[in-house]
């Protein structure tokens, strides 16, 4: 196992994979390198002296410019690089995209087909709140019921708490309706009873107008002020949907029908080098397959964002793509907030310096394939294929997103470990074997094993192999724990 890994051949610091001490040697390209100072795991080595003023190269790309001389040996980290990154850009579309082949059969997995043809990997019974106020209650419709109810067929009854549905206006109302509104119709849920107060701006009457088409056998609507008792009527109404789901089966369905999102949060310096790239090659794989992936969090695309530019399928998809970018830099600036405020103190303790460190890394997730659509925040996927969905890094906040663009699974990868889990599954994926191995309760597979040289070929093999089962039913972690959450970007005035 190499000590010290080089990720691009134009690259002038390399990644330390394990802890080094002052005046150890490495070898890189042939070349011998004695260490200045000791370097943790996970962080950056100069390869060759970099003069102050000078670019730090990673990924084949800058990630910040040296604020002082550097040797070659020393250690390289915020301390000595400081980010690129200012304002808004202006871009030129100048497209380059790689082909990919994978040479397989086209593969299935046993899921639920739903009436409007969407594929569930679940079957479910929802409680989604129009408002915050009725958690409580809702929490004990759902114990009344678990009590009451033979239950045999549901993977999982859940409520799904939020704090919004009134004091919100204008757009910021809109976006908790969006989100809501595709929770309720997302093809995990075999049945879903939407709960209310009456008096909350987010009423039932323009919720219910708002939600468009839906199967009447799956959705049910209850008011808790137009009742008298609402726990008792709460239960009925979720027997009369459990009732509905006892005839769901699992059928083989073509893994065209699924659609991914791409999440990493907690990343270190082995982010960009094991799990996330991992992701980008079962990515570029299910797209193979007729499939869908979905790369999200803006602003950990700002240093990077030209890459994912010149992959756009064509001009219309580049221009939403500059949109995409700007739209979520105006928004930092409306707030008096540098672009460039990122990465966390956990991701500086894992290795990442600056924002385009993370960035490089962050997209790796995204493979090769061609952008083929860029959605707002709020808005359903429509296109097979790589597309980009407007939400911000929060780990929380761009999972849900991803959910409720329509992705039945998310594939979360992760150098710190994080126990969270959204309202649909949430696989973690370790980019260190040493997380793996601490945090196996949190962590559902391990690509640390690339940083032991273990072939990606094998290692993308048994990913897919996994995927399908959980796809099929295979619980992960978060599910397992009882972790599962939704949370709304919020943005604009509470009353």
């Amino acid at each position: 196992m190499k000590i010290a890994r080089k990720i691009d051949v134009n690259d002038n610091v390399a990644v330390a994979i394990k802890n080094l001490s002052a005046h150890e040697v490495i070898i890189v390209d042939n070349r011998k390198i004695e260490l200045k100072e000791n370097i943790k795991r996970g962080h950056k080595i100069a390869l060759k002296n970099i003069e102050k003023g000078k670019n730090v190269i990673k990924y084949g790309y800058p990630i910040g410019h040296a604020i002082e001389n550097i040797e070659s040996g020393a250690w390289v980290h915020a301390h000595n690089l400081k980010t690129n990154l200012s304002g808004i850009n202006e871009y030129t579309f100048k497209q380059n995209i790689n082909k990919t082949y994978f040479e397989d059969e086209h593969k299935s997995f046993k899921g639920y087909l739903r009436a409007d043809g969407e594929a569930g990997i679940r079957n479910e019974l929802w409680i989604v709140p129009t408002v915050g106020c009725v958690n409580g209650i809702a929490d004990a419709i759902i114990n009344k019921f678990k009590r009451r109810a033979d239950i045999k067929k549901v993977d999982s009854i859940d409520v799904f708490k939020h704090n919004y549905g009134c004091s919100q206006l204008g757009n910021d109302h809109e976006n908790t309706k969006m989100i809501l509104g595709n929770i309720i119709k997302h093809p995990n849920a075999g049945g879903v009873l939407i709960l209310g107060l009456g008096c909350e701006n987010n009423s039932m009457p323009a919720f219910k107008e708002s939600l468009g088409s839906y199967d009447k056998n799956r959705v049910r609507f209850l008011v808790a002020q137009e009742v008298n008792d609402e726990i008792e009527e709460g239960v009925d109404l979720l027997k009369e949907l459990y009732q509905n789901m006892l005839h769901d089966a699992r059928v083989e369905i073509p893994l065209s029908k699924l659609r991914i999102g791409l999440k990493c949060g907690g990343s270190d310096g082995f982010s960009g080098i094991t799990a996330n790239p991992l992701l980008g090659a079962f990515s570029d794989y299910l797209i193979s397959q007729g499939g869908t992936a979905v790369l999200t969090e803006v602003p950990e695309m700002f240093g990077a964002e030209t890459i994912l530019m010149n992959r756009c399928r064509n001009k219309e998809v580049f221009n939403k793509t500059v949109s995409l970018i700007n739209d979520f830099k105006n928004y930092f600036m409306s707030y008096n907030q540098v672009v460039y405020e990122n990465p966390s103190p956990g991701n500086k303790e894992g290795g990442i310096s600056t924002l385009e460190d993370k960035s490089l890394g962050c997209i790796q997730k995204g493979g090769n394939a061609p952008i083929v659509d860029v959605l707002k925040y709020g808005e359903l996927l429509k296109k097979s294929g790589l597309n980009l969905l407007s939400a911000p890094g929060n780990d929380l906040v761009s999972s849900t997103a991803l959910g409720a663009s329509g992705c039945q699974l998310i594939l979360f990868t992760t150098g710190r470990g994080t126990p969270f889990g959204c309202f649909v599954p949430t696989m973690k994926v370790s980019t260190n074997s040493q997380i793996y191995d601490l945090k196996r309760h949190w962590i559902d597979f391990n690509a640390g094993v690339l940083l032991e040289d273990r072939p990606e070929k094998i290692v993308l093999n048994k990913l897919i192999k996994r995927i399908i089962k959980v796809a099929s039913g295979q619980l992960v972690n978060n599910e397992k724990n009882g972790i599962r959450e939704i949370a709304i970007f919020k943005s604009g005035v509470t009353l």
